[in-house]
């Protein structure tokens, strides 16, 4: 045969391995092709199975005998002769039974990711009376919050029930978990054995056959006391850098006194000399060693007691209930899948819970630092609506009265977001109302100061704002208004027989230049007339263009009918409604608003 590497040269015979012989490995030898197979297990002769086998000393002849097998025929005989049947059904059945886990596991899979996409606190609890309404096939239901530590806030949503059915509902407690308890079943609310008859009456006018309640709670891990820790007298209890430095600066410690003196008095003399060699304190031995104890009478060994581990407590939440439109009760298996995903939407409620606090906290905190009421002044009628972002803006307004009968009116805003912008609105604030106070009258003036304020404490942030002096009502009716603005959205004066912006001279925010100076615009006001201010997040939350944002302002201020126009507080309704239609105008937007108006009479 050639060589199927090297050509014309025949490759070497290559035979096949030799397997050595091992005693009791030798493989049986199949029957020839043309003999038949003797059986594998033949019949043995009757003298030979007649003979009893040979007796063990010690041993019962029954005891020493071979088990019999099984009778020909029998039950254990047939279920031998079909394995390869009942392995099949087994099969078939853990194949229906991970199809189903995996079932079970995608779909919580798939709802747990849309509750972790919801956003706000009040998404959070519609998703999961939804989700939860899929998982136990009820089509309607209730959620309620209602956290153990009482700091709120307390709300109710419901999946398919109106706000009339909600309250009915309450009313009557359906559904409400018992303090302790982790779940509620009412299988008939119309003819159960427990329902009242202002219950049954609630049931049957909703049409509720059925309810199903659990508990929201999650886990708060609260440290236990550690009773090896515990502060005890002594250098052994000691902890913290703050407790070795006294143990180290101890007086009362005899070691540490004698060797410090021994120190001070080896190191100076009394004249503070360095003292010689002979006066120094005299040699002494060490003392010797205590013998040491025989092994038997030493203490014995202690294993280390382990330290306690956090106690879990449960901090309930609130409640979720699901109703059915009949007498019926969830399975063991839905009772499971919303058990698994309540536990998940306890965890995410919390932590939304927290987030929500925050933020009105910080949102609460930002209106307080804004005037709560504006002033009473007489001819002037006010109204101001104002918008925080998220984070919280630099947006604000102000109206303060002046000497000699005038009023201050401002608006404004901070560059940026969050605590510092408004802690940086509130120093602008405060710093415009004493320029105003001193030199009111003179809005450049007042503008002026407040950008080299700016400019010197803040160097890195710009602000807008606009300001206007209104003169007391004058002889021939009406008032004069000197306005100044930096960068600032021009006013509206909106009245029966015009309706104009007020053109302010073109200036640059405060603190963009190196020095800032824009001339004054007067103007007088009519009686029956009204001057809207307002900051440029009314004009972006529109979604438009400057100039489209400024003439939907314009047509919203022109479409005001005159009962409108005569009370502020529903122009400035009706402006923000119209302007910012679809819910555009709630709190919460991308940025800050401020609509402030004054009517003059």
């Amino acid at each position: 045969m050639p060589h199927p590497l090297v050509p014309g040269r025949k490759s070497p015979q290559v035979n096949p391995p030799r397997v050595r012989k091992v005693a009791g490995s030798e493989p049986l030898r199949p029957a020839a092709a043309h003999t038949p197979s003797a059986p594998a297990v033949t019949a043995a002769p009757a003298a030979v199975a007649a003979v009893p086998p040979p007796a063990v000393a010690g041993v019962p002849a029954a005891a020493s005998a071979p088990p019999a097998g099984p009778a020909p025929g029998s039950g254990q005989d047939m279920a031998r002769e079909q394995p390869e049947r009942a392995s099949y059904e087994h099969r078939l059945g853990v194949q229906d039974r991970l199809a189903a886990w995996v079932c079970d596991l995608s779909l919580l899979h798939e709802l747990t990711e849309r509750l972790a996409r919801t956003a706000l606190l009040d998404d959070t609890l519609r998703e999961v009376v939804q989700a939860g309404g899929t998982l136990v096939g009820a089509r309607r239901g209730l959620i309620s919050l209602s956290p153990a530590d009482g700091l709120g806030p307390d709300t109710t949503v419901g999946l398919g029930l109106g706000h009339a059915d909600l309250g009915a509902l309450e009313t009557v407690a359906f559904g409400s978990v018992p303090p302790g308890a982790e779940e509620v079943l009412h299988p008939d609310l119309r003819h159960g054995p427990g329902s009242l008859g202002r219950q049954r009456e609630v049931a049957a006018q909703l049409g509720l056959g059925a309810g199903y309640g659990l508990a929201l709670a999650v886990d708060r891990t609260v440290s236990a006391p550690d009773p090896a820790n515990s502060s005890t007298s002594g250098p052994a209890a000691s902890s913290g850098p703050g407790d070795t430095a006294a143990l180290l600066s101890d007086p009362s410690d005899e070691n540490l006194r004698d060797f410090s003196t021994g120190v001070a008095d080896f190191s100076t003399a009394d004249d503070g000399s360095p003292a010689p060699l002979a006066e120094t304190a005299p040699y002494t031995e060490p003392a010797p060693f205590a013998e040491a104890a025989p092994f038997a009478e030493a203490a014995p060994y202690t294993e280390p007691k382990p330290r306690p581990a956090p106690a879990a407590r449960r901090h309930r939440l609130g409640q979720v209930v699901w109703f059915y439109d009949e007498a019926a009760e969830p399975t063991a298996r839905q009772r499971r899948l919303t058990g698994m995903y309540l536990r998940f939407a306890a965890e995410h409620i919390a932590r939304g819970l927290d987030l929500a606090r925050s933020r009105q906290a910080a949102a609460d905190l930002a209106a307080e630092m804004l005037p709560a009421r504006l002033p009473r002044v007489p001819g002037v009628r006010m109204a101001v609506r104002h918008r925080g972002g998220p984070r919280g803006g630099g947006d604000w307004y102000d109206a303060l009265p002046l000497p000699e009968g005038a009023l201050g009116l401002a608006v404004g805003g901070v560059t940026g977001a969050g605590p510092g912008a408004v802690a940086a609105r509130d120093r602008l604030r405060a710093s415009l109302r004493a320029y105003a106070v001193m030199e009111g009258e003179d809005p450049v003036a007042v503008l002026s100061d407040l950008e080299l304020l700016l400019r010197l404490t803040e160097p890195a942030r710009s602000a807008t704002a606009l300001f206007g002096h209104v003169c007391a009502p004058q002889d021939a009716g009406g008032r004069r208004v000197t306005l100044a603005g930096a960068g600032h959205c021009p006013p509206l004066l909106v009245g029966d027989h015009r309706c104009e912006f007020v053109e302010t001279s073109l200036s640059a925010p405060l603190n963009m230049l190196s020095c800032w100076e824009a001339p004054s615009v007067e103007l007088r006001v009519r009686p029956g007339e009204s001057l809207v201010l307002f900051t440029d997040g009314l004009l972006h939350r529109t979604g438009d263009c400057a100039d489209r944002a400024f003439a939907r302002v314009h047509a919203a201020a022109r479409s005001a009918t005159g009962a409108v126009r005569e009370d502020p507080g529903r122009l400035a309704d009706h402006l923000l409604h119209t302007v910012l239609p679809g819910g555009l105008d709630r709190t919460g937007g991308e940025e800050d608003l401020v609509l402030l108006v004054a009517r003059f009479d």
